[in-house]
């Protein structure tokens, strides 16, 4: 059996993919750790896992999400876009965040000795401490963006983003080491299909297309389910878990887009800060801190989303169709995918209104290629194996170290 040490950063939609691979090592007989937030690893993993701390100094994200940080983490102002904002994540989030974690994980690697190490691409320590000790490790690639190679159109930025990672590397890493911290030489995985992901530009054959990995997760407070109308469309509303403090405009235009369709749809809401200010009768509109967002899917005709990667593939994975409206980051790349694979509607974040917000969702819900494409793309999701298929592919990456020293 072999040891693997899942480095994440503190950052819920990059720790749940890996919950469930992580479980199903473990079910196979492994030993499985962490080295990451405690307080939000055990709360995604189950109040049982192992965790190896890292800094708690470090921010908590870049919109001040995440596990646990202090008072002081950067938060991203809300109208920042485009290279102002991939600068603010780089610069005051992934640096200095490896810069915190990379003591941690040494020190987890130390006291683990792991066969394998599995580090999340913005857990940037987790590859470059692998590096520096000669283990070797798996990149796990919660979203696809990456393999587009967005920064290829504006070559000053990406002079600069790879100016950034060389400065980093020399501060953190092995002297003269070479490695992209985000594709690992051996193995990544990415928990998509080329169905969604399109074309790739980087990663090439170490890129092991394994799927959404879903895992059971802790549920929220009682959810109202005799509030569900099963005569309507259930339509699923939900800006992630990061991008509250933006979307109180867009989640009271997409409310009333609902509402204009009350006869034929019921929206569910993930409203954590309640601009909405639903009543707790309301027919139309149900709207909570806290959503079972998996179990939802499971019922909905469709979702309303900032194309965030998670949110994307666990709808696809149910065949429901979206409505996608990205707001920064890797989302643009994402909302792109679901257009050109044809199994949602992009409308802009920033200037949607009401009108727009339900046509897009007439669109949606009315087109059959619509959810045809859909149903294709979760078709290929489930064929390509999920958490048991990116076991497989860590068992075969930790084999060889594992057997150091077994005779013959």
């Amino acid at each position: 059996m072999s040891a693997f040490l899942f480095v994440v950063p503190p950052l819920v939609g990059h720790v749940n993919p890996l919950v469930g691979v992580a479980s199903e090592l473990a079910a196979r007989g492994h030993r499985v750790a962490w080295a990451g937030d405690p307080e939000l690893v055990r709360r995604l993993a189950g109040p049982g896992a192992a965790v190896h701390p890292c800094s708690r100094s470090h921010p908590g994200g870049p919109d001040g999400g995440g596990g646990g940080a202090s008072g002081a983490d950067p938060v991203r102002p809300p109208g920042m876009r485009g290279p102002a904002a991939l600068r603010f994540l780089w610069e005051r989030f992934l640096v200095p965040l490896a810069e915190a974690m990379a003591p941690g994980v040494r020190e987890a690697v130390g006291a683990f000795r792991p066969d394998a190490v599995v580090a999340d691409q913005q857990a940037l320590a987790g590859a470059l401490v692998a590096e520096e000790l000669g283990i070797p490790w798996a990149t796990s690639a919660t979203t696809s963006a990456e393999f587009a190679d967005a920064l290829a159109p504006m070559p000053r930025v990406a002079a600069w983003n790879d100016e950034l990672l060389s400065g980093l590397r020399r501060r953190i890493g092995r002297p003269g080491g070479t490695c992209d911290p985000r594709f690992s030489p051996y193995l990544v995985l990415a928990f998509s299909t080329p169905e969604l992901a399109g074309p790739v530009l980087r990663g090439g054959d170490r890129i092991a297309w394994v799927g959404p990995s879903l895992a059971a997760r802790p549920r929220p407070a009682a959810f109202p389910w005799e509030r569900l109308d099963p005569g309507r469309a259930l339509v699923l509303v939900t800006l992630g878990t990061a991008n509250a403090g933006a979307g109180g405009r867009f989640l009271t235009e997409a409310a009333g887009a609902v509402r204009a369709r009350a006869g034929a749809v019921q929206g569910v809401f993930a409203d954590p800060d309640g601009v909405l200010g639903v009543r707790e009768d309301d027919p139309d509109v149900v709207a909570l801190p806290y959503v079972p967002q998996l179990d939802l899917l499971e019922r909905a005709a469709a979702a309303v989303c900032h194309a965030g990667h998670n949110t994307v593939c666990e709808a696809l994975w149910h065949g429901v169709p979206l409505v996608v409206a990205p707001i920064r980051d890797d989302q643009p790349v994402v909302a792109a995918q679901v257009a050109g694979c044809g199994a949602g509607v992009r409308v802009r974040f920033g200037r949607a209104g009401a009108a727009a917000i339900g046509a897009a969702l007439d669109t949606v819900l009315g087109e059959p290629r619509i959810r045809a494409a859909a149903a294709g793309v979760s078709a290929a999701f489930r064929a390509a194996g999920g958490a048991a298929a990116a076991a497989d592919h860590l068992e075969r990456l930790a084999r060889p170290r594992a057997g150091e020293g077994e005779d013959g």
